[in-house]
């Protein structure tokens, strides 16, 4: 159902079926389709509730149809990720699309979330099939697994998925070094057994200092 034309441009074949893509990011189609705004982006008045109180912006489209309808967003790269009923954890800034299998929500992240001014919450998707995810510059699949935890820095991470444990620490940035930080320096250290997916270009964000 998901395929990539190119690495920045996500091409999606329905048969009548669903899927919900960040508004704005359909640049064709043929065929017939319809298109619906979804409010929210979470499942039901939970999701939406819970993005109200919280500030995280993630506004949905729901395309449905027969064809093919092309998606895309600010010549960013495009990654495709397949769920296997497992849940795939991703910044709502580097969510594209899901196809119908799929169900988006919330989870709380605490200190990572606060500290750049995104809300608590982070944007889940589980189920069953495709998800879309974009990167600055071509994403890089880092493993975790027991013997080797992983420490990201908040302003590269754009998602993860397995058993793995979150947790926030201290410590010292290439931008301290360069004098650009502007509080104290945290870092997200993973720790289990899964995959990071991490963007060589960070975001425009005070991600990283507190």
């Amino acid at each position: 159902m998901f395929r990539l034309q190119g690495s920045k441009v996500l091409a999606v074949d329905m048969t009548g079926d669903a899927v919900k893509a960040k508004n704005g990011s359909m640049v064709a189609y043929d065929g017939q389709m319809a298109f619906k705004k979804l409010s929210g982006g979470g499942e039901g008045i939970r999701g939406m509730v819970t993005r109200r109180i919280t500030g995280e912006q993630m506004t949905l489209m729901e395309v449905k149809g027969q064809g093919t309808c092309w998606f895309a967003d600010r010549a960013s790269e495009i990654n495709l990720v397949s769920l296997q009923g497992d849940k795939l954890f991703v910044e709502s800034s580097n969510l594209l699309a899901t196809d119908s299998g799929l169900r988006t929500g919330t989870s709380f992240t605490g200190l990572r979330g606060a500290s750049q001014g995104n809300g608590l919450f982070t944007t889940t998707i589980e189920g069953h099939g495709q998800a879309a995810i974009m990167s600055d510059g071509p994403a890089v699949v880092l493993r975790v697994s027991s013997q080797y935890p992983l420490t990201v820095d908040p302003g590269a991470y754009i998602a993860h998925q397995g058993d793995l444990r979150q947790t926030f620490q201290s410590g010292v940035t290439f931008r301290t070094f360069m004098g650009e930080g502007g509080g104290e320096a945290f870092q997200i250290r993973f720790e289990g057994d899964g995959v990071v997916y991490v963007q060589p270009s960070e975001r425009n964000s005070i991600a990283g200092d507190v």
